[in-house]
């Protein structure tokens, strides 16, 4: 599957991760599968999903650690973190002995979700993107416009004093803009491929019938060799697993996960399906915020717009032609 240059890296990998699922629950042993998924794909080494596969397939073909392959072919940023997960999901059913196939189906469900989330954002900022890029093409045409009308418009600006000064300030808070809205794209952007991961990976450690203490241990171990740290500033370089960092978010699945297990020790229910749910909720409420943080973000991205690229605009486009109409007009009257 090729993925369009419009489509987020994680719904790739979340279209291959629901394809393996799917060929697993259909009885295909997993090298079969993961060769089939890699035929598919091809053998590009442009294409990074291709390469993971690839690579997930030899592992698995050669009887090696698939996870391990996995974390070592993936790429940087999103999509390695999407594909980190897919490793910590199959480390951990193998070290159980719990079912990979559902596991997996909700994992794509997850991912698709955050894919739908980018493009929300991607949405949210196209209209003050292509706001500020007319803005800044403004000066240009300015300057071109006064050119036009016999005024010295660029020698203004870059042969005296008043215009370098202009220049100056209006690069100075261009870049400024620049950096600003970055800064909140950065913010509203979310920081893990999987919400709930490490909620819906003990639930499926559970559902093989382990207990509490072997199935905490294979999850966290899992993360750790996956190098899915819990601060998102801690990303992995390639074929490296960074120690895990507790975090307010570890905190509060910690503390999630002690009141499903108190619940299920109460009622008497299993605690695997309790926690599965738990994950699921995880993710809609992570899906929801993110969609909120799109949505502000178009108003917020106004900000930079008004209060550094217009008077931009004004220092580059407009006050080098009202010096330069002005010198002309003293010029004529001496």
């Amino acid at each position: 599957m090729r993925g369009t240059d419009d489509t987020p890296a994680v719904e790739r990998v979340a279209a291959i991760t629901q394809r393996l699922a799917v060929l697993l629950r259909a009885g295909v042993p997993s090298p079969a599968a993961w060769q089939y998924l890699a035929d598919g794909l091809g053998r590009s080494r442009r294409d990074p999903t291709a390469e993971v596969v690839a690579a997930a397939a030899l592992a698995a073909r050669d009887g090696v650690d698939v996870p391990a392959a996995i974390v070592s072919a993936a790429p940087d940023g999103p999509a390695g973190h999407a594909w980190r997960s897919v490793a910590a999901a199959w480390s951990v059913a193998i070290g159980t002995g719990a079912r990979l196939g559902p596991c997996l189906s909700q994992l794509a469900r997850s991912q698709r979700a955050l894919g739908q989330t980018q493009r929300d954002i991607a949405a949210a900022l196209a209209g003050p993107r292509s706001t500020s890029r007319l803005v800044m093409v403004l000066p240009a045409v300015s300057l071109l416009f006064g050119s036009v009308l016999g005024f010295d418009t660029l020698g203004t600006l870059f042969t005296t004093g008043p215009g370098l000064v202009c220049l100056a300030l209006g690069v100075v808070l261009s870049v400024a803009a620049w950096r600003w809205s970055n800064r909140m794209v950065n913010r509203a952007v979310p920081t893990t491929s999987a919400p709930g991961l490490e909620i819906d990976l003990l639930a499926i450690a559970l559902s093989s019938g382990a207990s509490y203490v072997r199935a905490r241990a294979a999850v966290d171990d899992a993360l750790d060799r996956c190098g899915l740290a819990d601060n998102p500033e801690h990303r992995p370089r390639r074929g490296r697993a960074p120690r895990r960092t507790r975090t307010a978010e570890h905190d509060d699945s910690a503390a999630a996960v002690e009141g499903v297990l108190a619940l299920s020790r109460a009622a008497g229910v299993p605690a695997a399906e309790l926690l599965a749910s738990e994950a699921e909720s995880v993710r809609w409420d992570a899906r929801s915020q993110a969609q909120r943080a799109a949505a502000a973000l178009g108003t917020r991205l106004m900000l930079p717009l008004g209060i550094c690229i217009l008077p931009a605009f004004m220092l580059v486009g407009v006050a080098p032609l009202m010096l330069s109409i002005l010198s002309s007009t003293v010029a004529g009257f001496g």
